[in-house]
């Protein structure tokens, strides 16, 4: 289940910049959204801020910044997302987004996708663990949540 991928991911953290101070603060600027998560059965937390700009007719995402504590699953998973969110459209990360939950649904039954995933195929194990799934999930509930003010502000 921990493969290198996720271990290298949890140690050094992608858009893991997000001071907590920034994390307690709410943005109020067009384009960007932010969500606090928490996993109460074993105590991962994460704030997500996620940035879009505009490229021509259709925005792309800036940037995905977090701060968080939590194993290394739910950490590696932030990382993973935050390098893979850079530069997609809303719609993509939207697409991302829900294959990587119907693949932590599926029990280990599903095969990820990797030209949808990336680096993020490398969680497909936890989805056998259904108590670890939350944890893998945790960051990508935020940047959904995220990713839906980001756009509704940006119009």
């Amino acid at each position: 289940m921990y493969q290198q991928l996720i271990l290298e991911h949890a140690k050094a953290r992608s858009g893991s910049d997000l001071t907590p101070a920034e994390a307690a603060a709410m943005p109020d600027q067009a384009g960007v959204g932010q969500c606090h998560q928490l996993n109460p059965v074993c105590g991962d937390e994460i704030t997500l801020r996620l940035e879009l700009e505009a490229a021509g007719m259709q925005p792309t995402v800036k940037g995905v910044h977090w701060h968080g504590e939590g194993c290394a699953i739910s950490m590696a998973s932030a990382s993973i997302l935050s390098e893979l969110s850079e530069g997609a459209s809303p719609a993509e990360l939207e697409e991302m987004i829900g294959h990587f939950r119907e693949l932590m649904r599926s029990r280990g039954r599903m095969e990820p996708d990797e030209e949808i995933l990336g680096d993020a195929a490398a969680l497909a194990g936890v989805a056998k663990y259904p108590a670890r799934v939350k944890c893998a999930m945790l960051a990508w509930v935020a940047a959904e949540d995220a990713l839906r003010q980001a756009v509704s502000t940006s119009r």
